[in-house]
């Protein structure tokens, strides 16, 4: 199926093909990025896994010591903080992050990842960068240089960060926990960019306001009494309980959340039972819940906890046999773009791309943990993520044509168009961290 926000027709290939106005940054990034793909593949031939960034961190740590950053690393386990000092003025962090996933790649790259290792499951899996964190990374230090190079044109601090762990949502909480913001200058505006495979290659996408989900992942046990599959009436069948349990959650949404507001409450397992004629005591739920404000997210929770006991009650379970609901913690909380905020930045980078390149696109209900660097201080810091576009322009055509079906993010065939992304978002970032540090 297509994305819902897949662009239609030969005007947005159109878009990112017709060449926005040359500059000197622009030159710049031309010249470095022969020397950025080397990193680009160098990366994306060796993911590491969340929380495992170690190799990923040090070569990207020397990297920006070679560029005279101060360099803090394990912050937060495998996160590393760069800080560069340049007068007076406003501090401006950039995030990128790192980690890959557990997937054995099918892109057919030459420099493909072949790579193993064990996640969380202890089991021994494939790793790939299938969400593009390889590009973030490229662009990071793409933008490092530039901002090193042009000191000159811009005063105050800049701390660029890099983040492992974006892909289990924890990764931000543990740099915060470990003092990202009293051991090092604390930020007034943070960016960060995400890859998108909806969007042709060197589109740049944004969502004032809420742009990405709260993401609750939440388990449910439903008790019962077993007993032989001929005799049901002599068991309470958990199956069937938690059969209702599904169904009544989908009212959370059709029936007790606003048209106009969004919710999503998706049962994504359901275990119970191991043989025909056994009905088991037992029956295990898996939900992902989905909203954007903590208000519709309590009310989504709290209609969980109610329907999953409400439903056992009218099955006739005992008081002491209720279904347990747990929500696993921490949760990755919705993103909040900075709204006035986000069109300031975004109307320099419609100046500069074209404002045929530059969107406002429909918020998501996936999720990403850069939200915890707004929460952390919402009164005293202004936040945006945004999207480049990474299809390859052929790709698009063809998925445009019905010829077609593009890979997602997480896909083990995601393969975007690196140098597009990487050029886009280096220039996108730094002309944006350099017009929020400008000069008097």
């Amino acid at each position: 199926m297509k994305s819902r926000f897949l662009m239609k027709g030969a005007a947005a290939l159109a878009m990112v093909s017709a060449p926005a106005q040359a500059d000197e940054l622009r030159d710049a990034i031309a010249v470095d990025m022969p020397d950025l793909m080397e990193i680009y593949r160098d990366l994306h031939a060796n993911p590491e896994l969340s929380f495992q960034e170690v190799e990923t961190a040090a070569k990207l740590a020397k990297r920006a010591r070679e560029l005279g950053f101060e360099v803090t690393e394990r912050v937060g386990k495998t996160g590393v903080v760069a800080v560069m000092r340049n007068g007076e003025g406003p501090t401006v962090m950039l995030r990128a992050d790192m980690d890959g996933l557990p997937l054995v790649e099918k892109t057919g790259l030459p420099f493909a990842s072949t790579r193993t290792a064990i996640p969380a499951s202890g089991l021994e899996t494939g790793v790939m960068h299938a969400c593009g964190h390889d590009t973030h990374m490229t662009a990071w230090v793409g933008t490092a240089q530039l901002m090193a190079e042009r000191k000159a044109e811009w005063s105050g601090t800049l701390v660029m960060i890099l983040q492992p762990a974006e892909e289990i949502g924890e990764g931000a909480l543990a740099m915060l926990e470990d003092g990202l913001y009293e051991r090092f200058p604390k930020p007034e505006y943070v960016l960060g960019f995400h890859d998108a495979a909806q969007f042709p290659a060197g589109m740049i996408g944004y969502s004032p306001g809420f742009a990405l989900a709260n993401v609750d992942s939440v388990d449910i046990t439903v008790p019962g009494v077993g007993g032989h599959g001929a005799y049901p009436h002599t068991t309470k069948d958990p199956i069937v309980l938690a059969s209702s349990i599904v169904t009544k959650l989908q009212t959370l949404v059709s029936r007790e959340t606003s048209p106009l507001d969004s919710a999503v409450v998706t049962v994504g397992s359901f275990h119970a039972g191991f043989k025909h004629n056994i009905i088991s005591d037992e029956a295990k739920l898996q939900l992902t819940v989905r909203s954007y404000s903590d208000e519709s997210r309590q009310h989504l929770l709290d209609g969980i906890a109610r329907i999953a006991k409400g439903e056992a009650i009218a099955a006739g379970m005992p008081e002491d046999r209720m279904p347990t609901v747990t929500v696993q913690d921490p949760y990755t909380p919705a993103t909040y773009n900075s709204p006035e905020f986000t069109k300031e930045v975004m109307a320099g980078l419609s100046t500069r791309f074209g404002p045929d390149r530059v969107m406002q696109v429909p918020s998501v209900m996936g999720g990403e943990d850069f939200g915890q660097f707004i929460r952390a201080d919402p009164e005293n810091i202004k936040s945006l993520i945004f999207w480049v576009g990474g299809v390859p322009e052929g790709d698009f055509a063809k998925a445009e044509a019905g010829e077609m079906e593009l890979p997602s993010l997480h896909s083990p065939y995601w393969a975007p168009d690196a140098e597009k992304v990487i050029a886009t978002a280096t220039e996108a970032m730094s002309s944006s961290a350099i017009g929020l540090l400008q000069v008097d």
